[in-house]
């Protein structure tokens, strides 16, 4: 019998309920909860047939992966594009979503792969416009304009389907089956459901353009990043040139791997040595700034954390973060505070991750820390230092993982000491070491270099 089936669905969830509500149970959201009409059904439901099983140690051949030849692309993706995935891309709106993937398919396209490019928000025109800037007219990649599935399914369920499919935005995308409008949670899932099986059955690469809410994630249900085989989110400052793509999911490679691009007039450049650009235009001499050995991905990054700590007028001192989680500097503040005897309470705190970078691991505890303590006696870090640790609770430095990796990397820019957490065994390394297992240990430091300065008449 035919019919459909109606609902009420948060638009932040995908969760449905039985009745409208102001506040979604599932996720908290308010006002987020609207009603939906279900698919129409027009048939029953077969009868079930049975599985073939596999067994485990059956022939597996790796799928042969195609190079878009931007490296920091490829390079997050885990070696390149693999047939039949889906590839789901997030970012703030205009931070370059489809300037990126315009680029990736114009330079797959002059490798002799076809490549088409879907795009439910711009004119062909304007896509146009756009290649013609990047210097991109050459690039034998077709362009078209559709908002239906169902029309985008039909035009590559073929044999000679393309290699890769770029659709902009999935959020624009709409099955005639559903009467809701598109963007809804109940659109976003069917039509991406529709695009993934196109792609598994045809073994074509769809590169998935999704936009993300206020608070930084990708709009729709949260089952669409289960659906897909990789999620990448492309971050950055809009004050600042500089791009960071990162992987949070990948079903054929690393998560949490990273490739840097820079944002320049002719499009989006490749930074092959991000470490170096973000300490480009480090100043020497100044308290409240340390760098940080970290590590992103499978990737060593050098990145220079900057601290201010001021007198304060309010009742409450502020504190403002940048590019780090705002949870764990109250957390090195209280440490500070509680085990190290150093008085913060009264001050605002500033803390800024230079170069737009967002900082996650909490190996940068200690480098935060130092920055702190630098800004707060007023005395440099030492300039040819690099800084890494965990701190824990108690005021204990606990360590960290990919120790000579770091330090590698560290000497590789010019750096020739390292202050890290005591009892790390790092191997044939040329840096002086500074061992450090708790952190009254690099109070200590910051307060007694005054006094020794002034004895040496500095």
């Amino acid at each position: 019998m035919a019919g459909a089936e109606a609902g009420y669905v948060c638009q932040e969830c995908g969760a449905r309920h039985r009745r409208w509500a102001g506040r979604c149970e599932s996720c908290g959201g308010w006002n987020t909860i609207s009603e939906e009409a279900g698919a129409k059904t027009t048939k029953r439901r077969r009868r079930g047939r049975s599985l073939h099983f596999a067994s485990l140690d059956g022939e597996a051949p790796d799928s042969p992966r195609s190079l878009t030849g931007l490296g920091e692309f490829d390079r997050v993706c885990g070696g390149g594009l693999v047939p039949g995935s889906a590839v789901l891309i997030g970012g703030d709106p205009g931070i370059g979503k489809s300037t990126l993937l315009l680029q990736a398919v114009a330079t797959l396209s002059r490798a002799g792969k076809r490549c088409d490019y879907i795009s439910g928000e711009e004119a062909a025109d304007q896509i146009r416009m756009r290649g013609r800037r990047l210097g991109l007219s050459d690039a034998p990649v077709r362009i078209a304009t559709a908002t239906d599935v169902g029309d985008i399914v039909a035009a590559f369920d073929s044999a000679d389907a393309p290699h890769a499919v770029v659709i902009d935005s999935i959020q624009t995308m709409y099955v005639d089956t559903l009467e809701s409008a598109p963007g809804t949670v109940a659109q976003v899932r069917a039509s991406a459901h529709e695009l993934i099986r196109l792609a598994k059955r045809r073994g074509i690469t769809v590169l998935l353009v999704g936009h993300v809410t206020k608070e930084g994630q990708i709009a729709g249900p949260r089952v669409l990043e289960h659906m897909v085989d990789t999620v990448l989110y492309f971050e950055g400052e809009r004050g600042h040139q500089f791009r960071i793509l990162r992987a949070v999911k990948n079903r054929y490679g690393p998560t949490d791997e990273i490739g840097v691009f820079e944002m320049t007039d002719s499009g989006l450049a490749e930074v092959a040595n991000p470490s170096a650009l973000f300490l480009a235009s480090r100043a020497s001499g100044v308290s409240g700034a340390a760098v940080f050995a970290g590590i992103e991905g499978s990737r060593p990054v050098l990145v220079e954390i900057q601290a201010l700590v001021a007198p304060s007028t309010l009742g409450t001192p502020r504190r403002a973060v940048v590019g780090w989680d705002g949870g764990r500097l109250a957390m090195v503040l209280a440490v500070l505070e509680a085990r190290c005897g150093v008085a913060l309470a009264g001050r605002d705190v500033y803390l800024n991750v230079a170069g737009g970078l967002r900082i996650q691991e909490p190996a940068a505890d200690l480098a935060v820390a130092a920055a702190l303590l630098s800004s707060f006696a007023d005395v440099p870090v030492p300039e040819e230092t690099v800084v890494f640790g965990e701190v824990g609770l108690s005021g204990e430095v606990r360590l960290v993982s990919q120790a000579d990796v770091r330090l590698k990397e560290a000497a590789k820019l010019g750096f020739s000491a390292a202050i890290i957490p005591s009892g790390m065994k790092a191997r044939r390394q040329t840096l002086r070491l500074t061992e450090v297992g708790h952190l009254a240990e690099l109070a200590d430091r910051f307060a007694d270099e005054p006094g020794r300065r002034a004895a040496s008449g500095g």
